[in-house]
């Protein structure tokens, strides 16, 4: 139940939040140099740095949680046990996606 209600408000985050930072980049790398410094100087802040880290988790738990539905439509882990593991699954998957991507991003693994 979690993971559903959490795959709702991703869904509905990465529509309005993501939406707004993907059009605000966009914008900014059409209108130059000074406008795409003003976005990186803001993504670069701990604000901006929470709310791309935060977009990032969001798109990873739709993502799996997407699958999860996906291959509970084909008749499988409508068990307790397994749908629970795989839900499970899903939020673990999610962090250790984010956290792997942003260490790559902020050069910490290389």
């Amino acid at each position: 139940m979690t993971v559903s209600i959490l795959h709702r408000i991703t869904g509905g985050a990465l529509t309005v939040a993501g939406l707004a930072v993907l059009t605000w980049w966009l914008l900014s790398l059409a209108s130059g140099n000074e406008a795409y410094g003003d976005f990186s100087a803001i993504a670069g802040t701990w604000v901006g740095l929470v709310v791309l880290i935060g977009l990032t988790w969001a798109f990873f738990q739709h993502l799996l949680s997407g699958v999860r539905h996906l291959v509970m439509d084909t008749g499988a882990n409508f068990e307790l046990g397994p749908n629970k593991t795989f839900a499970l699954l899903t939020i673990i998957g999610s962090v250790v996606l984010t956290a792997a991507l942003w260490f790559y991003i902020l050069g910490v693994v290389k």
